[in-house]
Formats: structure tokens, sequence, C-alpha cells
């Protein structure tokens, strides 16, 4: 058994300095590859040292439900999104089975569901705040990132797709659950970040990716940052727990109700 350590940890030193050479190297396929060998060969690390065969992944989505899937995409994208890129994003490295459709009323239903039983859940999903403090139209959020990611100023927009750019990039480096589906999403995020693959024929190399799209964040960072912090302040004294989660009615909203 010894001897067996011995060799698995040699490998996975091997790999891990192989992975870092492809990566300098901008060699994003080999990269790919090589961090599927070097999982491989932490999970028999780990099998050999508990003595349990190694795990599998599983993939039941029938099991995981749509609020579930839709939690998961959210978490890697670490920013406000449509639900058009969850969905993606969802299929691509979750082996997600949810449409758009089905985000339609989630966010009502998660509104209903925290006014009814405040708190009771571990997280919601719930609404990006706009400078009104009303709910973007459109954007999801979590519950338990703080305000100054849910609030969207004028530049959030470029600056949550520039991070959500950055994440799908990273990810794309891991084994993905549909690799054509990665690899199509990242594409159509490169194609709107200067210098991240206009001229490289093929699948977009997920580190220019990377690069390119924190080149571009180091230019708005700072006043991005200002104008959400200034929205959370605004937020925090303002809303109540329901409101600071889902947004402040608007009048148009107001007049709206009292219409119907």
């Amino acid at each position: 058994m010894s001897d067996r350590l011995d060799d698995l940890e040699r490998r996975i030193d091997e790999l891990r300095a192989a992975v870092r050479t492809a990566m300098r190297a901008r060699d994003g396929a080999g990269a790919r590859a090589l961090r599927a060998e070097l999982r491989s060969a932490e999970r028999a690390w780990d099998a050999l040292v508990t003595g349990e065969p190694p795990k599998t992944k599983e993939r039941p989505p029938g099991l995981v439900t749509v609020r579930e899937q839709v939690h998961q995409g959210l978490r890697l994208l670490g920013a406000s999104a449509q639900p058009r890129l969850v969905v993606a994003v969802s299929e691509a490295f979750f082996g997600g089975t949810i449409r758009s459709g089905q985000l339609t009323s989630l966010r009502r239903d998660e509104e209903r569901s925290f006014r009814s039983s405040p708190f009771g859940r571990p997280y919601y999903l719930c609404a990006a705040l706009t400078d009104r403090l009303s709910p973007a139209r459109g954007l999801l959020a979590l519950s338990a990132w703080p305000l100054e990611r849910r609030v969207v100023g004028p530049l959030s927009p470029r600056v949550d797709f520039l991070t959500a750019a950055i994440a799908v990039a990273g990810q794309s480096m891991e084994p993905p659950a549909d690799g054509e589906r990665a690899e199509r999403l990242l594409a159509r995020m490169a194609r709107n970040i200067p210098g991240a693959g206009e001229s490289v024929l093929g699948p977009p190399d997920p580190v220019r990716v990377i690069e390119a799209a924190r080149a571009e964040l180091r230019v708005h960072a700072d006043r991005d940052t200002r104008d959400r912090a200034e929205l959370a302040e605004r937020a925090a004294a303002q809303l109540d727990d329901v409101t600071r989660l889902f947004g402040a009615a608007t009048l148009s909203t107001i007049k709206k109700e009292k219409a119907k």
C-alpha cells in the first residue's frame, strides 16, 4: 500500500505542475484533460487511504428540483443573472433539465414562501435591486449574497457579465457535464469580451477568456464598487426584510395592482 501511495502522490505532484504549465501556455484543452486526470488520481489516493472504492459523480436530474438547479447555477456564476444564462450553466455543468419558462413564477413563489415563514429556508432565490430599490426585471440573485452584490448600478450589468464569464471559463477547465454545451456557452461569452478570442479558431481558451475579462474588470471595478456601496447603504436604511430581498414596489407597480 505504501508504494502505491508514494506512486500516486508523485503522479499528483507531476499533474499539478503540468496543469500550471498548460495554463501558462494558454493550452485550455490540455489543461482540461490534465485536470481530469488529476481529479482521477486524487480520488484513487482517497480510496486507497480510506479503503473505500473511488466515488463516481452521480447526476440524478429527476431528483434535483428546479429551485436547487437554479441555486447551483447562480452559485457558480457568482453574480445576478438572467434566467437563460442560469439555464445554460445548469445544462453545461450540472446536467440540468430546467427550462427558462419554469423560472417565470419562481421568484414570486420564493417571495410568498418568505412572507409566510421569514428566513425559514437556508437561502431564497430573490431579485437584484435597481437604483430605485425595485426588483430588476429578469435578474435572479441569491439571498445569501450581501446587498452590495445584489444591487445593480450603471456599470453592474457589465461587471456581472465579466464576473460570470470568469466563473464559466474557470469551470470549463473541469470535466463538464456536457462538454459541447460548455464550449458553446463560453464561446458566446468570449465574443462579447475584447481580446478573449476573436482571432482564435476553434473553442475559446478559458485562460485567455479569464485574462481578458479580468483586464476589463480592472477598468470598471472601482466605480462599480462605489455605486453598489451607496445603493446598498440606501437599501439597508430604507427597506424591510422582505423588500431587501424582493424589491420595493414602484408607483407603476402599485397602479397595476390597483387596476386588477
